[in-house]
């Protein structure tokens, strides 16, 4: 890599994904709606969205006529059934422009047993090759409900991935990682607790070997998404599965709810351990040319785990978020130009 390449600043887009488009927990705007209210909000560069199966020309229309690209977007699937659908979408994604495809890999194989780090490194060559040709940078997020909430086998299939000459990249979602810190039910999934009670995988963001901070300094994170969380995040008692369970609670309100607009008592100095990892992250895509990230989508939702039926405004928290990231990029930048500036004063 050139010196002058060293030299160059990174760039990086903020957006929005498309399911966060809601002023409250119960509202569906419609597509045109959505694509004002993003072009409104004035922060937000692109919008995050694979257009469901028959609704790409609206899509195609209303990112033209409020100048809002989509540049991102992501689904999740069953492999051993759903690869021709990812194939699909990466060719859908070509035609709208789209950069980064975000793909969510269920847990569980379509045979009915849980899907092996092989298959999902082989699922990610497979989906990487052909968005290789397309255009479309793929990244398998880490996620509940997915074979990465189990957060030792990302490097597992990042390391397989490399065996084969590729590299890997995900999406990161700190708030499916700061949820389970303090939160020993949580962390029962996929066996995960006997790994951080023994110390070989470290949640904490401020401990330099965390996993988080592994993935961002080994440079895997290629997209991300930007949903704010707390340890020990309270369940969503709001929010319902169609079983009756309650949400698992993996969203926690950016700015100081109203009362009666949320369940739970909100402090802010609790988000600090979620922006640590945001800080850490856009330090690192600032100071490093070889980080591959190249967008940050809010995605503050009204899923039943998430923030389904709050009062506060989703789409607001959102606003408010995206402008926080804004500001917290140019203050990495700022720092990283310093350090760059002293590099190159040096003899």
């Amino acid at each position: 890599m050139g010196e002058d390449t060293l030299d160059k600043p990174q760039s990086l887009l903020f957006g929005i994904t498309g399911v966060g488009v809601l002023r409250d927990a119960t509202s569906n705007p419609d597509i045109d709606t959505r694509f004002a209210m993003v072009r409104e909000a004035g922060v937000f560069d692109y919008y995050d969205r694979t257009p469901p199966t028959g609704e790409l020309d609206a899509y195609r229309r209303a990112s033209a006529k409020y100048g809002i690209p989509i540049l991102a977007g992501g689904f999740y699937y069953t492999l051993g059934r759903d690869e021709p659908l990812l194939a699909w979408h990466l060719a859908v994604a070509s035609e709208t422009g789209t950069r980064v495809q975000n793909v969510q890999v269920m847990t569980g194989h379509a045979s009915g047993r849980s899907v092996t780090d092989e298959e999902v490194a082989a699922a990610y060559l497979d989906a990487a090759e052909i968005g290789d040709r397309l255009g479309v940078a793929v990244c398998f997020e880490v996620h509940v409900n997915m074979w990465s909430e189990h957060f030792g086998r990302i490097r597992s299939v990042a390391d397989l991935v490399a065996r084969r000459g590729w590299t890997f990249r995900m999406t990161l979602d700190a708030s499916h990682v700061i949820f389970k810190i303090d939160n020993p039910v949580e962390q029962e999934v996929q066996g995960l607790r006997a790994e951080v009670v023994a110390g070989r995988i470290i949640l904490d963001p401020y401990s330099s070997g965390s996993v988080s901070r592994g993935w961002i300094d080994g440079n895997l994170v290629a997209h991300a998404h930007a949903r704010p969380a707390v340890p020990a995040n309270p369940r969503n008692i709001w929010g319902r599965h169609p079983d009756g369970t309650v949400g698992r609670g993996i969203q926690y309100p950016f700015r100081r709810p109203a009362p009666g607009e949320w369940h739970s008592p909100w402090e802010e100095d609790r988000l600090e351990p979620w922006k640590e990892v945001m800080r850490q992250l856009l330090r690192h895509h600032a100071s490093d040319a070889a980080s591959p990230l190249q967008m940050m989508s809010t995605e503050i939702i009204a899923n039943p785990d998430y923030g389904a039926g709050a009062r506060y405004s989703l789409f607001d928290d959102s606003i408010a978020l995206a402008t926080w990231l804004r500001a917290e990029w140019v203050a990495a930048q700022a720092v990283a130009a310093s350090g760059r500036s002293r590099s190159n004063s040096q003899p």
